[in-house]
C-alpha cells in the first residue's frame, strides 16, 4: 500500500472551530513574555489561520507566519486572515513541511498545534528548533493523546477486518509518533530549557447528528478519506459502518454527544 499525505478539507475542520481552538488557547497561556517588544514567531502546521490569529491578539506587534503543507488550507489562510495587525505587526502564511523547516532567523517563539502526531520523529527536530529560538524564547505545542480511544480504536479495527484492509492496508495504524510526557519533559529539558509537560481531557458536547464522525472527518479519518477517494462507493460504505460503531461507542443526549478527548501540552523555554 502506498502511502499519500492525506488531502485536507478546511470546511470540514472548521466546523468545530471553537473546541479545536480551545487547547491553542491554554498552551499560549502558559507561554511566558517573550524576550523582544516586536517577537517573531512561527505556526507549524497553521491549517487555516483560524488559530494563529490568536497570536496575533496576545503580541500584536510581532510578525507571525504560518506554516503548513496543505495548498488548501493555505489558501484559507492567506485570503481570511493574512495582513497587518492592530499593533503594527504582520501575519502571513508560508508553505512549509515541518518534518524539514528549520528557521532562518531568530524566533522569540516557536508553536506547533495539533500537528506533531502527523510527524513522525518530530522530536528529533526539537534541538533544531530550540537552537533557532532567541535566548529566553520559548518553544510551544500541544498535540492529540488519544490513540487508544474508541474514536481513533475502532476506525483501525474496521481497516483491519477482510473487506477493508485490502483497500486500506496500514494507512490508519497506530503509530509512535506521540510519545508520553516524560519522554517530551526528558528531550526538551537535556536540550537546556526550562520545560513544563502537562496533558488535559476536554469533554467535548458536540452538537447536531452523528457529531463525533462529524468531528473526525476533519482530522483523523482523512487517510482514509483520502486512500478511498478513487472509490466513492466503497468510501460511503466505509464510512457508514465506522458511522455505526461510533454510535455505539458515543451515544448522544439530550444535551449533545459528549466526546472526551485527551491532549498533551509542553512549553519549553530557552535560557535567557
Amino acid at each position: 500500500m502506498t502511502h499519500t499525505n492525506p488531502t485536507w478539507d478546511p470546511a470540514q475542520y472548521l466546523r468545530h472551530a471553537g473546541h479545536r481552538a480551545r487547547p491553542f488557547t491554554d498552551l499560549l497561556a502558559r507561554v511566558p513574555d517573550l524576550p523582544t517588544d516586536r517577537p517573531r514567531i512561527a505556526d507549524l502546521g497553521c491549517g487555516p489561520g483560524n488559530v494563529t490569529v490568536l497570536l496575533t491578539r496576545r503580541w500584536p506587534a510581532a510578525h507571525v507566519t504560518g506554516h503548513d503543507n496543505s495548498p488548501a488550507m493555505l489558501d484559507r489562510a492567506h485570503t481570511e486572515h493574512e495582513g497587518p495587525t492592530t499593533g503594527g505587526g504582520h501575519l502571513d502564511f508560508a508553505h512549509a513541511d515541518v518534518t524539514t523547516w528549520t528557521p532562518a532567523e531568530p524566533y522569540d517563539l516557536i508553536v506547533s498545534n495539533a500537528t506533531l502526531q502527523w510527524v513522525p520523529r518530530h522530536a528529533d527536530r526539537f534541538a533544531d528548533w530550540i537552537a533557532g529560538l532567541r535566548p529566553g524564547g520559548t518553544f510551544a505545542f500541544q498535540v492529540p493523546d488519544n490513540v487508544d480511544a474508541p474514536l481513533h480504536a475502532l476506525m483501525r479495527e474496521l481497516a483491519a477486518t477482510p473487506r477493508w484492509q485490502p483497500l486500506l492496508g496500514d494507512v490508519l495504524r497506530a503509530t509512535d509518533s506521540v510519545h508520553t510526557p516524560d519522554v517530551y519533559l526528558d528531550r526538551l529539558a537535556r536540550l537546556g530549557c526550562a520545560t513544563d509537560v502537562w496533558q488535559t481531557t476536554y469533554l467535548h458536547v458536540l452538537q447536531g447528528p452523528d457529531a463525533v464522525l462529524d468531528w473526525v472527518k476533519g482530522t483523523g479519518l482523512r487517510p482514509a478519506l483520502t486512500a478511498l477517494a478513487d472509490d466513492p462507493e466503497a468510501r460511503d460504505a466505509f464510512v457508514t459502518e465506522y458511522r455505526d460503531l461510533l454510535r455505539g461507542a458515543y451515544p448522544s443526549a439530550p444535551y449533545g454527544t459528549v466526546m472526551p478527548f485527551r491532549r498533551l501540552f509542553a512549553v519549553a523555554t530557552k535560557e535567557a
